[in-house]
């Protein structure tokens, strides 16, 4: 009964504040209505609780399950289709709660960041971000099945005290690593730089906070310049100042874009060209939804 009254609180407090707040950047970026061109109905994925668009193969997206799950990502297309899961070898689902694509050692290539960064009960003295290099999808199949890995893992610690999350950010210009607190009224950010180790735990340095609290996922577009944050019932968009570091558009003005309602919605990420936007809900057979930008088609491209 407790949780779920902070949780009702945490979801006013978001509603309030963001009806509350009129940014300078509304004159600048500016989003259509969100359409639904999907529908995932896959029993693979019941609780997608992340979702990044890929930068290698055309028109696909990156999702895994929360907790309970095996080290699984999935490959689906714009209309919800599974083209592939993704098994990677040497890896461990405790709680996945967000998905990101950046570089990494290969300068070559493009790699997903998956995060096992929820805590629950906040007791959790490390968490884990796996890295590996993003796979090919061949978008003529139907959930074929593939081992990958193993991947870098990078451990990293709170300089404060164990926090539950479930946003993680990869800066794509130079790979610093962002976690997102959710069980905050004002969220909290905090900061790994590139390059991050995968011998040792890391300390992240605190970075910063929301002007609101529950944050539950998150994303950067492909060219740095614009990060998105979603609560439940809303995201907000920042435009990165040119030539600073990414942690520093948080204490700047920022767009409210109230989202159609989902059951337990977590998952957001730009598309491929940072034109517009998806969301999708935790819960099973559910729509996936694209909030193109207003200067850009309706459909993803």
């Amino acid at each position: 009964m407790k949780t779920k009254l902070i949780y009702s609180i945490f979801i006013l407090f978001e509603v309030f504040y963001c009806a509350a707040t009129a940014s300078e950047s509304e004159r600048e970026l500016k989003f259509k209505p969100g359409i639904k061109i999907g529908f995932i109905k896959t029993s693979s994925i019941q609780e997608a609780s992340g979702i990044v668009a890929s930068r290698k193969n055309k028109s696909i997206l990156w999702v895994h399950n929360d907790s309970g799950n095996s080290a699984r990502v999935y490959a689906i297309n714009y209309t919800g289709k599974l083209l592939g899961t993704f098994t990677i070898k040497d890896a461990r689902c405790r709680d996945w709660e967000d998905i990101a694509i950046g570089p990494g050692p290969d300068k070559n290539s493009d790699y997903l960041y998956i995060g096992d960064i929820g805590d629950n009960e906040g007791k959790q003295s490390k968490i884990t971000v796996y890295r590996i290099p993003e796979p090919n999808v061949n978008s003529n199949t139907s959930d074929k099945k593939i081992k990958i890995g193993p991947p870098d893992v990078i451990e990293l610690t709170y300089p404060d005290s164990p926090k539950d999350s479930e946003t993680l950010l990869v800066d794509p210009l130079n790979g610093d690593i962002y976690i997102i607190t959710k069980r905050n009224v004002f969220s909290r950010v905090y900061h790994a730089p590139y390059p991050q180790s995968t011998d040792k735990p890391t300390k992240m340095a605190h970075a910063g906070i929301l002007p609101w609290g529950l944050a539950t996922g998150g994303d950067v577009s492909p060219d740095g310049k614009q990060v998105i944050i979603r609560g439940p019932t809303s995201a907000s968009i920042w435009k990165r100042p040119d030539n600073e570091p990414l942690w520093r558009v948080f204490p700047g003005e920022y767009l409210t874009i109230e989202l159609i309602p989902e059951p337990q919605g977590e998952a957001i990420c730009f598309d491929s060209n940072g034109l517009g936007f998806f969301t999708l809900s935790e819960k099973p057979n559910q729509p996936l939804y694209y909030y193109p930008a207003s200067d850009s088609p309706e459909e993803p491209n």
